[in-house]
């Protein structure tokens, strides 16, 4: 069973963006993108860029999956599964996250 964890208000991350959050010693970028009422969990760190920076890349619709565009190299990984759409071999870590009482809960 998942332990969720409070990480911030819903109304702290702005329509079509990322933040990124310390959660149990992990950076976690978590998307609120507008085309959904989800909010999306991912590992921070860019393996092909090798930097913590995926939360501030661009949300956005490949091939009707909703993807996180790094802003080093512009690769996409999907929000709902973590592989990378330019290089199926790489996947980044996604993580549970659910909304209750407008918080934004995830899992690791």
């Amino acid at each position: 069973m998942s332990h969720f964890i409070d990480v911030c208000a819903l109304d702290d991350i702005h329509l079509d963006t990322g933040v990124c959050a310390l959660v149990n010693d992990q950076q976690v970028a978590i998307f609120r993108p507008a085309a959904t009422e989800q909010v999306f969990a991912i590992n921070n760190y860019d393996p092909i860029g090798k930097a913590n920076v995926l939360s501030r890349g661009l949300i956005s619709e490949v091939k009707g999956n909703l993807t996180v565009a790094s802003p080093l190299y512009k690769q996409h990984f999907s929000l709902d599964t973590g592989s990378c759409l330019e290089d199926e071999s790489i996947r980044i870590t996604t993580y549970a996250t659910k909304i209750e009482n407008n918080r934004v809960l995830v899992a690791l």
